[in-house]
């Protein structure tokens, strides 16, 4: 038996302490046996963004070389565990939406661009705000690991690709909140459903992660299986972490 963890970090604007929240959960989660660990979506910054280059260019890191980066290799290090986290990459002038899979001695095993553009308004800059376009994955010892962010999951041709890679293990860091007026619980049970579905299209054991954040991120995180059957949750609006044993 293993164990994965999918950690949920309370976030604001300070990227410090969300750093802190990333390396507290890490060293959590390694105590209680994980073998990997998966954060969210954007989670040194939240999906803060603005479509305002100035503004925004200095939220992404290098990949590699970034701070947190460098701190969750460490973490890696010592714990001897697997991490995998959004983040926002700063490539020149580029703006990335990226995740990154850590191995259990700190070296990027896997690193996705983001390849759907929702994670950005529609009149912002191209020349900055820019998507991948591969699918990289990486064989890890739970078999075969890919990314998808968020709206990723939702685009169908996108799915299929995925699927066609065989993978069996989907990692999937999200941002989601609701609009104002709208129950988080209600919310999210209508959801849930879509969510499950969407996974089970790519055909891979999956692990999900939203973060809960003062910009409304309400978090939660599932384990789901190969066929769309939630197999593990972390409710809304609870921060810390979820943990699944795999046989």
């Amino acid at each position: 038996m293993e164990i994965f963890a999918i950690a949920v970090p309370n976030l604001c604007n300070d990227v410090e302490a969300n750093r802190e929240a990333l390396r507290r959960l890490t060293r959590e989660a390694a105590e209680q046996g994980a073998a990997l660990v998966l954060f969210p979506e954007a989670a040194a910054t939240m999906l803060a963004n603005e479509d305002d280059p100035a503004r925004d260019l200095p939220l992404g890191e290098p990949i590699p070389g970034g701070e947190t980066l460098r701190m969750l290799a460490e973490e890696a290090r010592r714990s001897h565990i697997w991490i995998g986290v959004g983040l926002f990459e700063r490539a020149g002038e580029a703006l990335y939406d990226s995740a990154v899979l850590i191995d259990a001695h700190g070296q990027i095993a896997l690193h996705y661009r983001r390849i759907t553009p929702g994670w950005h308004g529609r009149r912002a800059d191209p020349h900055i705000y820019r998507e991948g376009d591969a699918l990289p994955f990486a064989e890890t010892p739970w078999g075969r690991a890919l990314f998808l962010i968020c709206g990723d999951l939702f685009d169908e041709a996108l799915t299929r690709r995925a699927a066609a890679l065989k993978p069996d293990l989907l990692l999937y860091p999200f941002a989601r909140n609701f609009p104002p007026g709208v129950e988080v619980a209600a919310g999210w049970a209508e959801e849930r459903p879509a969510y499950a579905e969407a996974a089970a299209s790519v055909g891979a054991l999956t692990l999900m992660s939203n973060y809960l954040g003062c910009d409304e991120a309400f978090g939660g995180a599932m384990v789901v299986s190969p066929t769309g059957e939630v197999l593990a949750e972390l409710p809304p609006g609870r921060a810390g972490l979820l943990l699944f044993e795999v046989a």
